[in-house]
């Protein structure tokens, strides 16, 4: 069985460009959607994305819609933590495949990772 992880220095989900998220207003509160648009940077790339290293300069401070967490994935899309491996997995596909390609190598360290652990 799959289950989902996180895969170290892919950042796919860094890629905040607005017009790749449709719908931000309807998961973010007011204050989130205003950091969420502070946090776009060149290319629709998080500011804090560190793009030579594939990391996140804040990531023990990052916020809470930066955190694939099943409590905040309850609030943000209305899933319930018995379903958040899979939601989390689809989400994380759709965002790799939008940026890096279905056949790139994050892709391919992507299902490896999560088909392993």
């Amino acid at each position: 069985m799959e289950k989902w992880r996180c895969v170290k220095n892919c950042g796919a989900c860094c890629h905040l460009n607005p017009a790749d998220r449709p719908n931000l207003e309807d998961y973010l509160s007011v204050e989130e959607l205003e950091v969420y648009l502070s946090m776009v940077g060149e290319g629709g790339w998080c500011v804090n994305f560190d793009r030579v290293t594939r990391e996140c300069r804040i990531y023990e401070q990052r916020p809470r819609f930066c955190r694939v967490q099943p409590d905040n994935f309850q609030r943000m899309y209305g899933v319930d933590s018995e379903d958040f491996n899979d939601f989390a997995i689809d989400c994380c596909r759709q965002q790799i495949e939008g940026v890096y390609g279905s056949k790139s190598q994050e892709m391919f360290r992507y299902n490896r990772e999560i088909e392993t652990s």
